[in-house]
């Protein structure tokens, strides 16, 4: 909000016309983008998270030039502007600018000690989408084996599970910061591999393997965790990530939980219609 009192506009579009969309889709202002993607670092957001609060915070709005009842933008916008800041110095070009109007507006001290690399910023929010789409990848997975086959679902559900898959994994704030993220990713990984490893096994039934959650829930698995050299699964972090991400659809659930374990009995609940991400 100070940066707003000072300088008004802390991006200009005219800098980073070439980060508007290519393919004739409306644009969300890259400024506005560049300027989301900073306060989100500051606070540590999902990419989800983030747009909630350009939706609904006071502060976002007052700080973007946006009316109060802009409705924002779909946080998918976030992560398609990250890659195309990806290309060539587009993320060194957006810090560099950032520093220099906050030196014209003394914010900062010139020669000040500040980080000007961008791509750490890139990377952490980029992190918490990561670990929103593994906690999600697995909750749907468990939902789909409850409706093929509960009895031997049940058997792997662990106590933990209800509250950290019985309602859509939303991801705000994690304590501990990349440690944090980390821990809580293997832990959504050992999860996710004993779900597999169960599914793989030769007594599985078949038709388990084929399901549509249980393969994404693979093909997610493959690209974010691996095995160590002592066989412990990992979270791949940085350079460790395969160049590409596989093309993932998730259903969008209501916030009633579908998957509860109650006493010995796995319940299932009514299934409300689905929609695609």
């Amino acid at each position: 909000m100070l940066v707003r009192d000072r300088l008004d506009v802390l991006f200009e579009d005219e800098e980073f016309a070439d980060l508007y969309p290519s393919d004739g889709r409306p644009g969300f202002s890259p400024g506005q983008l560049a300027l989301v993607s900073v306060l989100q670092f500051a606070e540590n957001l999902s990419d989800r998270a983030a747009a909630d609060a350009v939706r609904t915070r006071i502060d976002f709005k007052y700080a973007l030039g946006l009316e109060l009842e802009d409705s924002g933008f779909d946080y998918s916008v976030l992560s398609e502007f990250r890659a195309r800041l990806a290309e060539g110095d587009a993320a060194d070009r957006l810090l560099r600018v950032m520093l220099e109007r906050l030196v014209e507006a003394g914010l900062l001290k010139a020669g000040g000690r500040q980080r000007t690399d961008a791509t750490h910023v890139l990377a952490a929010v980029r992190r918490l989408s990561r670990l929103e789409l593994v906690g999600e990848s697995l909750r749907a997975a468990l939902e789909e084996l409850a409706e093929a086959n509960g009895d031997w679902l049940l058997a792997l559900i662990e106590p933990e599970w209800d509250k950290r898959y019985g309602r859509k994994v939303e991801i705000g704030k994690v304590l501990g910061g990349k440690a944090g993220v980390t821990a809580l990713a293997e832990t959504f990984g050992r999860d996710g591999q004993k779900v597999l490893a169960a599914a793989w096994a030769p007594q599985a039934p078949p038709r388990l393997r084929v399901l549509p959650q249980v393969e994404i829930l693979r093909q997610v698995w493959v690209h974010h965790y691996y095995w160590d050299a002592a066989g412990r699964l990992r979270w791949r972090d940085g350079h460790a990530l395969p160049p590409r991400e596989p093309a993932v659809r998730l259903p969008v659930r209501h916030r009633r939980p579908l998957l509860r374990q109650t006493g010995h009995r796995l319940e299932r609940l009514p299934r409300p219609p689905d929609r695609d991400l």
